[in-house]
C-alpha cells in the first residue's frame, strides 16, 4: 500500500539475541546488508505484516520470538530519484515504517532463509547493536539510526 504522499507502508524488524546483538542479513546476490523489512498489505495491521515478513524472510514463527516493542510513530525515508519508478502508479517515493524489536527465544537453527519461494537473503550473522549504521545503504541510514536509538532501551535494560 502506498499512502497519499507516495510512501509505501512497511515494517522493519530488528531481531536481537540474548547478547544484545542484532540479526544482519545479506540480500541475495548483492553485497548489501540490511534488517528484514517488507510491505504492509491492505488487510494487515503492522504487527500482522511483521510476523508474515519474519516467516517469509527469516523462517521464524511467532513462537520463536518475543515481541519486545515497536517505534511510537512511522519513520520515513525517501528513495534517491534514480530508484523511483515513475512509470508505476501510484508512484512510490519512499518507505513509511513501523519498526519492531524482537528477541530470539528459539534457536539459531530455527532461522531459515529459504522459507519463501524467492528468498530475500542468502547469508546472515549476529552483529554489534550499532554495527548496521556503518553498513546500511546511505538512504536508509537515518531511519536505522532513529529506530535503533528509540528501541535501544528495550535491548539494553538491565544489561549495564
Amino acid at each position: 500500500m502506498i499512502d497519499a504522499h507516495g510512501f509505501r507502508l512497511n515494517v522493519g524488524i530488528i531481531l536481537s539475541n540474548r547478547d544484545a546483538q542484532v540479526f544482519w542479513a545479506r540480500r541475495v546476490g548483492m553485497d548489501a546488508w540490511q534488517f528484514p523489512q517488507g510491505g504492509i498489505k491492505r488487510h494487515e495491521t503492522p504487527q500482522m505484516a511483521m510476523f508474515r515478513e519474519l516467516k517469509e524472510e527469516v523462517g521464524l514463527e511467532p513462537e520463536h520470538v518475543n515481541l519486545v516493542g515497536c517505534t511510537r510513530a512511522w519513520l520515513r525515508y525517501r528513495l534517491p530519484k534514480r530508484y523511483v519508478r515513475y512509470d508505476k502508479r501510484p508512484v512510490c517515493i519512499g518507505q513509511k515504517q513501523i519498526w519492531f524489536m524482537l528477541r530470539l527465544i528459539g534457536t539459531e537453527t530455527d532461522v531459515r532463509l529459504d522459507a519463501a519461494p524467492r528468498p530475500e537473503f542468502d547469508r546472515w550473522q549476529w552483529v554489534h547493536y550499532w554495527h548496521p549504521l556503518q553498513e546500511v545503504v546511505f538512504f536508509k541510514r537515518s531511519v536505522y539510526e532513529k529506530a535503533l536509538t528509540e528501541l535501544a532501551p528495550l535491548v539494553f535494560a538491565g544489561n549495564d
